[in-house]
């Protein structure tokens, strides 16, 4: 039987999205696909909340300034596909937090530089803890090593494609 999303309920989907003759059932696929991240990305954002008093979308912007630094806020929409008006307003909250700052680019007047303040840096590396513990706990004993792995390898090589051909990118 269905589900309301057209996919097969979680308690009848066969290992791995197939339904018999190994064909994948893409649209349950999908439907996998994002209830998973959605319930992640809901359960992370509760313990960020709960711990640091951030949501997951700031980790995320932390995290990407703390590994690139310098990036614009061009950069940072490109990386998490979201208009640079919504990216520019999540910069902005960070930096009235105390956690960003801004310089101006010497390369380009017209945008500016974003960094990590020390208060900043020191909430991305607590959290990047409990992030990562918390998504540890959340697959410990569902996916094992090499199911992980393959996922992983899946996952990264869709994604680059999707990113080469600037499928779903944002137009404004």
């Amino acid at each position: 039987m269905a589900s309301k999303t057209g996919g097969p309920r979680a308690d009848e989907s066969e290992a791995g999205g197939t339904r018999g003759g190994g064909a994948v059932d893409l649209p349950g696929f999908f439907a996998d696909l994002v209830r998973c991240e959605t319930r992640l990305y809901n359960a992370l954002n509760d313990r960020l909340r709960e711990r640091h008093g951030i949501v997951t979308s700031q980790f995320e912007f932390l995290r990407y300034l703390r590994d690139h630094p310098g990036a614009r806020v061009a950069d940072l929409a490109a990386e998490f596909a979201i208009g640079i008006g919504a990216t520019s307003k999540g910069a902005d909250r960070l930096e009235r937090q105390g956690w960003v700052a801004r310089r101006p680019n010497p390369d380009d007047r017209r945008s500016s530089l974003l960094a990590l303040t020390d208060d900043g840096l020191r909430l991305v590396d607590a959290a990047q803890e409990t992030f990562a513990g918390r998504l540890a706990e959340l697959t410990a004993g569902v996916l094992d090593a090499p199911p992980m792995a393959a996922a992983a390898q899946a996952f990264a090589h869709l994604r680059s494609a999707l990113e080469r051909d600037q499928v779903g990118t944002p137009t404004g």
